[in-house]
């Protein structure tokens, strides 16, 4: 008897844990990409929990970019696209830590993209968090990790819950090696055959843009190739 009483508290305990972490899409009012050229396509996830597109908002504000999500997504301008030695980089301000979450959400800066908004999209993104944790995902088309989230001592953390954070995230390809940097400190490094190979990228070159996970707000500037 005391057995199963123990087995349903602890049964409670974790559905109650699992709950609260749960962090589900939010439907962004107004939402919609307003920027000219650009496009996006939300995770599997997003759409299973019945998510599209027009639920994240995307604008141009002078010359910065204002993502709000929502379902987590993929923005990118066909237009973009960069081959050979290249550096991409950008600069997010998350302008209130936390505040469309309950726990920290990512952004950041993805190349080599392929097939884009296709089922066999792939492409590789280098991401941060406002708590000093950074990590490197792709598609390739399915979800392939490169560098699991940790910490790292160039990535800012967030004075605290409702504060600004800014993160400078930029990729660099140079001689077949993609390196990706946060705030000036390369935080992880890939030869071109541990990144371009079967269930990974298709190659180095191709499209480049945004990465979003879900329910977070970055203003971006100084988003550019060179």
């Amino acid at each position: 008897m005391r057995s199963s009483i123990l087995i349903t508290v602890l049964t409670l305990a974790v559905g109650t844990v699992v709950f609260a972490q749960f962090d589900p899409d939010k439907v962004i009012p107004g939402g919609g990409i307003f920027v000219q050229g650009w496009t996006g396509k939300i995770d599997a996830g997003s759409v299973r929990q019945g998510r599209q597109l027009n639920d994240a908002k995307f604008v141009q504000e002078g010359n910065a970019l204002h993502v709000t999500t929502g379902p987590a997504t993929t923005f990118w301008n066909p237009a973009n696209t960069a081959s050979g030695d290249y550096t991409i980089k950008a600069t997010f301000l998350e302008p209130k830590f936390m505040e469309l979450n309950n726990h920290p959400h990512s952004y950041g800066i993805f190349i080599g993209g392929n097939n884009m908004g296709t089922d066999t999209m792939s492409l590789v993104y280098c991401a941060a968090y406002g708590d000093g944790n950074a990590f490197v995902r792709g598609f390739g088309p399915s979800v392939f990790n490169m560098l699991r989230a940790q910490p790292f001592p160039s990535v800012h953390k967030a004075a605290g819950i409702g504060q600004p954070v800014t993160q400078e995230i930029a990729w660099t390809v140079k001689g077949g090696r993609a390196e990706c940097s946060i705030n000036g400190a390369v935080i992880a490094g890939y030869d071109k055959d541990q990144i371009v190979a079967a269930g990974k990228l298709q190659s180095l070159d191709g499209v480049f843009g945004i990465r979003f996970t879900h329910n977070v707000e970055a203003v971006i500037t100084g988003f550019s190739k060179s």
